[in-house]
């Protein structure tokens, strides 16, 4: 059985697409195929009228900063013996972004306050953070490079349900700020539901249904969607 199997959808600037389904359906193996962090066999991802993974490799590179992923695991998403402001100026510097280290270092400042942290944070190693601001620090990485696409990959799921809202709350605000494009993937429909301007559901490799949130709650077209909804908590009284 193929990990991804025909899929096809369109994610519009500005917008959150959540991409849902259970562990399995071929959500992550989505996401990362379409940064070719997953060589697909076959297929386009077309950025910009470009098929990107068709690119040479000096056209990737330019490509790359404009696509970014939020991982799940903040815990092993960045480097223990590498402190933090150290994180987010690497890749700056990789793609050659402002003309010396000193601003860099200082852009790294502005994006650690921009996520919540203090500039006083910027040599401390990542053990010393809670998981919460370990996910604020990746997502200030992520934004490093300015990017129009950010895939969140169960950005969440590893934490707290009061730090999970935080972490909502301060994707939305970033969103709105820079104008930023989001795959949402997750398995909670819960979540989904709050970020979301539309659904894809995922099983066994295809999409079985795409709509607005509205639409997907309240309409659902697929019976595996009508049994993800029937599974949440709360279901007896869903509308």
């Amino acid at each position: 059985m193929k990990a991804v199997d025909s899929v096809s959808f369109e994610v519009f600037e500005g917008e959150t697409l959540g991409l849902v389904g259970e562990s399995g359906s071929g959500k992550t193996t989505l996401g990362r195929s379409i940064l070719n962090l997953i060589n697909p066999t076959s297929g386009e991802v077309v950025f910009r009228g470009k098929n990107i993974l068709q690119q040479a490799e000096n056209e990737w590179f330019s490509t790359r900063k404009e696509l970014q992923i939020i991982f799940q695991d903040p815990y092993s998403s960045l480097n223990p013996r590498q402190p933090i402001g150290l994180a987010l100026t690497e890749p700056m510097q990789v793609h050659d972004l402002f003309a010396s280290e000193k601003m860099r270092r200082e852009r790294a400042v502005e994006l650690l306050e921009t996520v919540g942290l203090e500039a006083s944070h910027f040599w401390r190693f990542p053990s010393e953070f809670s998981g919460g601001q370990r996910q604020r620090i990746c997502i200030a990485r992520a934004l490093a490079l300015e990017p129009k696409l950010i895939i969140c990959d169960e950005a969440i799921s590893s934490l707290d349900v009061t730090v999970q809202t935080q972490v909502l709350d301060l994707l939305q605000v970033l969103q709105k700020k820079h104008g930023l494009t989001y795959i949402f993937i997750s398995h909670d429909l819960s979540v989904v539901r709050l970020i979301s301007d539309r659904i894809a559901v995922m099983k066994d490799g295809k999409i079985v249904e795409i709509g607005t949130t509205s639409e997907v709650f309240s309409q659902p077209k697929s019976e595996y969607t009508r049994q993800l909804l029937d599974a949440m908590p709360g279901a007896e009284v869903r509308v």
